[in-house]
């Protein structure tokens, strides 16, 4: 019998480590899982070099130095490339009722792998399918696949796995993507409608300084008459578009000082600092930082309460959480909560402290603290701002229409009234005469 270094983490999340001994590796797994512990790390003393396997027959070996190979995340055979959301949510309510309705596991992943279209899911369900048959746990080779499944993902397979309920987790985890895309849809398709116009207007008014505004300046060339201000910087600004001998070059100009300017943004955004200044200022825009915030309370709360409500413990409920929220202030005032909860504190305190959430939510996560029903109330909190959103969308959608088709109007009015002004003022002399 031999004994093993591992390195695991209990059942509130924090890391511990230690030896256990055991005839094999996949029996020392075994006893760390008997025990309430989920091993990351696994060594056989007295080696240098070992194997760290992520199954309980030892599928997925790698070459380790001493500090051996961490059990989740392991890159080989890895599917490489991404899945959109809505394949995601597809496979996971497939799955879910296969195994509701009595397949086992393997089977099931097995018959989604024949009818899935997608290349890369069906190369990823294959791989889960050999995982799991070769004895590795499904949130063990769920992990395998981090740019498809999340850290969200993978925490409630295995707390569905460990409470014998993978099938309702499943159904859950299904419920909480449709409900995610539903509101990430709703947002995306209010601001379709002004981008699309706002293309207009820009290449309307393209098209008038480069082959319509010329026209109108030689008119006016040979005459003495003084042009009106607006129709100087209309002039000004054609003349502008137009000063090289090709007039594609100058447009080509434009669009890369504007790319170069978006690509700049984009890089600062990338950064620490700028990252939370955007993030700071996207929830204090005009009508937009409302929904902002309320997006990010709903998916604050849905994520929580739907890993509280499957069983994963609430500081590792926090970690996914915070690492999820999709906002970097959020995400530091979860991370607060955090570490009060790790003091032995209650949520709501630092909750409040943050100034991010609404005081609705503070007082409902308080009377759920109060009540044991943390994770039903957190859930109820997600549907109220599910509305709001819902609500908000809509009537920002409402409002934008008619502002985007004065805005147009504006923006085409302004140039055809430069153009004119002059010829008007221009036949009014001419009849005075």
């Amino acid at each position: 019998m031999a004994n093993f270094q591992y390195s695991a983490l209990d059942a509130k999340g924090e890391q511990t480590t230690g030896v256990v001994s055991a005839t094999t590796e996949a029996e020392a797994i075994q006893q760390l899982r008997g025990q309430g512990l989920y091993p990351t790390q696994i060594l056989e003393e007295g080696k240098s070099k070992g194997k760290a396997k992520a199954g309980k027959k030892g599928k997925t070996a790698a070459k380790g130095g001493a500090k051996g190979k961490p059990l989740f995340g392991s890159k080989k055979g890895q599917v490489g490339g991404r899945i959109k959301p809505k394949n995601l949510m597809i496979f996971t309510r497939q799955l879910a009722t296969l195994i509701d309705s009595g397949l086992p596991l393997l089977r099931s992943l097995t018959v989604l792998e024949k009818q899935e279209p997608n290349p890369v899911l069906k190369a990823t369900i294959s791989h889960l399918a050999e995982n799991v048959q070769s004895g590795s746990t499904f949130s063990e080779s769920l992990a395998q696949h981090p740019r498809i499944f999340n850290k969200l993902y993978v925490n409630m397979v295995k707390a569905g796995e460990l409470g014998g309920v993978l099938e309702i987790v499943l159904n859950r985890l299904a419920e909480y993507q449709e409900k995610a895309q539903k509101l990430k849809n709703k947002i995306v398709s209010a601001m379709v409608y002004p981008v699309i116009v706002m293309f207009i207007a820009v290449a309307i008014l393209i098209f008038l300084m480069i082959f319509i505004v010329p026209k109108f300046k030689e008119m006016f060339a040979n005459t003495d008459q003084e042009l009106p201000l607006i129709s100087k910087i209309v002039f000004g600004t054609s003349e502008f578009m137009l000063a090289r001998p090709f007039v594609v070059p100058n447009v080509v100009f434009i669009l890369v000082a504007f790319g170069l300017i978006i690509a700049g943004f984009n890089m600062w955004g990338r950064t620490k600092g700028g990252r939370k200044v955007i993030d700071s200022m996207k929830l204090h825009l005009p009508v937009l930082g409302d929904i902002q915030r309320k997006s990010a309370v709903s998916r604050f709360s849905r994520t929580l309460g739907t890993l509280v409500t499957s069983g994963v413990p609430i500081l590792q409920a926090l970690n996914i959480t915070r690492d999820t929220a999709g906002n970097v202030v959020i995400s530091q005032a979860i991370e607060k909560v955090h570490e009060a909860v790790k003091e032995g504190e209650t949520i709501v305190t630092p909750l409040q402290a943050s100034g991010v959430f609404p005081s609705m939510v503070i007082s409902m996560v308080d009377v759920g603290e109060e009540t044991g029903q943390l994770p039903e109330m957190l859930l109820k909190v997600a549907d109220v701002y599910d509305d709001e959103v819902d609500n908000s969308v809509t009537a920002l959608t409402s409002i934008l229409e008619p502002i985007m088709i004065v805005i147009l109007a504006l923006i085409v009015g302004s140039v055809v009234f430069a153009l004119f002004l002059p010829l008007i003022k221009m036949i009014s002399a001419m009849g005075n005469q």
